[in-house]
């Protein structure tokens, strides 16, 4: 007879592992399904391999700007590409072993192959040696997404290629094109730049980093041309076409680039379609499964987390997601409401929480900005750190915080403590009145939110950056 288990996960990224880890943690039986490396595209293709090459990016850059704090070094400064991808599969390796140490040593049930749904409650699982069968009381669906491709682009990976691919080159291009200055399209632009590549981002929207806080993607933009990249923003990508052993793109306005590769960087789609949804009667719309606040889908028994259900597209909302979908699984009474950060790893790093000044406009809720430059602190002239901005929006009408934004050094550490309080649903006062470390850089949430008063004490006084949205406002 089959084995049967009260909890079952599709998918071990970090959606699904946290899942079925919570789940064992509780008390529950529990099997989860891989069909690629524990840890998903975050561990294997997406968040960890990109931080361990942004990190030697990282520090060359800082090695050719370190007479900034009077540092000289002599002779030639050059790095290993080969060496830098052994260290980063290096990390991998680790990470994917941690991560079934974890598994076992809570006795979850791993299957090895791609997992397929046969009617309520079972599971099949398609790997080297068959096709194995189970059922479940319950089960997770985590099986996360793969990056989008456009159709009629030419399809040869070593031309024209995803995130997928490029992080694990062998070989760097002397010219790179990256279509979509989104996330990934700006951590790997700062990321080859340092590594001699010649970079050219093509963005559709009119500004970097699109979804977040204008003025974050507009400032690394700038950061982006002074070291010598060309960025096209509110310019498409008309057509590229194999040419000598690399890619001719057309831009609007009729404008030509030639280059080695070319890396699509334009989103993510779900990976739901092959995995036999029409055997329990769940519907997707545009790929992606609906999910509430329970992460509950339409079926009775069936929950969805992370990519694949395009509530937010980020490793730690999937983690987040399967806690929650765990505790309704086994009885429990608990939704995913909590803000969620988002974080851009480039050199200024980026960080943003909660409500952009255009989202607050878009529901009619009249807001103050504060905004204090990192470069007014202590702690940013002492380190050489000195770039970069925090921007705090709260509510006109009740002094609720909204959102806080901001480009710096260690700017994805100091979000947390915007992050904190907006779960709390704390007044953007009592941010201000909190008692922040000295000297720090994250000193500047603090005074933004002061400023957002004009309250701050460690910048000259001005008149508080309101935008009222009409007299149809929306608390």
């Amino acid at each position: 007879m089959a084995e049967h288990y009260d909890i079952a996960v599709l998918g071990a990224g970090p959606g699904g592992y946290v899942a079925a880890l919570k789940a064992a943690q509780m008390g529950a039986k529990v099997a989860i399904v891989e069909k690629h490396h524990f840890g998903g595209t975050c561990l294997n293709y997406g968040c960890i391999p990109s931080k361990a090459l942004l990190a030697s990016a990282e520090m060359l850059y800082k090695i050719h700007d370190c007479k900034s704090l009077e540092i000289t070094v002599d002779g030639k400064v050059s790095f290993d590409w080969d060496k830098i991808q052994k260290r980063k599969n290096k990390v991998l390796t680790k990470l994917r072993g941690g991560i079934k140490g974890l598994l076992t040593a809570r006795k979850v049930k791993q299957y090895a192959g791609k997992a397929v749904l046969d009617g309520v409650g079972k599971v099949n699982v398609i790997g080297e040696k068959g096709t194995e069968s189970f059922t479940a009381e319950k089960i997770i669906l985590a099986v996360g997404s793969t990056p989008a491709r456009i159709p009629g682009w030419p399809t040869k990976p070593d031309l024209v290629c995803t995130s997928d691919e490029a992080l694990h080159w062998k070989e760097l291009p002397k010219k790179l094109l990256i279509v979509g200055g989104g996330v990934i399209g700006c951590e790997f632009a700062c990321m080859m730049h340092e590594y001699g590549v010649e970079v050219t981002i093509v963005e559709l929207m009119d500004s970097l980093l699109p979804e977040m806080e204008r003025s974050l993607g507009e400032t690394l933009g700038d950061v982006f041309r002074k070291r010598g990249m060309k960025i096209y923003t509110g310019v498409k990508v008309e057509s590229l076409t194999e040419d000598k052993g690399g890619i001719k793109a057309v831009l609007s306005g009729d404008e030509k680039l030639e280059v080695h590769k070319v890396l699509v960087a334009t989103g993510r789609r779900p990976a739901t379609g092959e995995i036999g949804l029409e055997t329990i009667g769940l519907e997707a719309e545009r790929g992606f499964i609906k999910v509430n606040d329970k992460m509950e889908t339409a079926v009775k028994g069936y929950y969805c987390i992370g990519d694949a259900n395009g509530r937010c597209l980020l490793a730690h909302a999937a983690s987040a997601q399967g806690e929650v979908a765990v505790e309704n699984a086994l009885g429990h009474d608990k939704a995913q409401t909590r803000p969620i950060p988002g974080a851009v790893y480039t050199f200024p790093e980026i960080a943003s929480v909660g409500l952009t000044t255009k989202q607050a406009k878009e529901r009619n809720i009249p807001i103050a900005v504060g905004e204090f430059p990192i470069g007014y602190l202590g702690k940013a002239m002492a380190v050489g750190e000195e770039f970069g901005f925090v921007r705090v929006i709260r509510s006109l009408e009740d002094d609720t915080l909204l959102g806080v934004h901001m480009i710096g050094h260690n700017a994805t550490e100091i979000i947390e403590s915007a992050a904190a309080m907006l779960t709390l649903k704390a007044k953007a006062s009592e941010l201000g009145e909190m008692i922040f470390a000295h000297p720090t850089i994250s000193e500047a949430v603090k005074e933004a939110a002061e400023d957002s008063f004009e309250k701050a004490l460690h910048m000259p006084p001005r008149k508080i950056t309101t935008l009222v949205a009409d007299s149809n406002k929306v608390g």
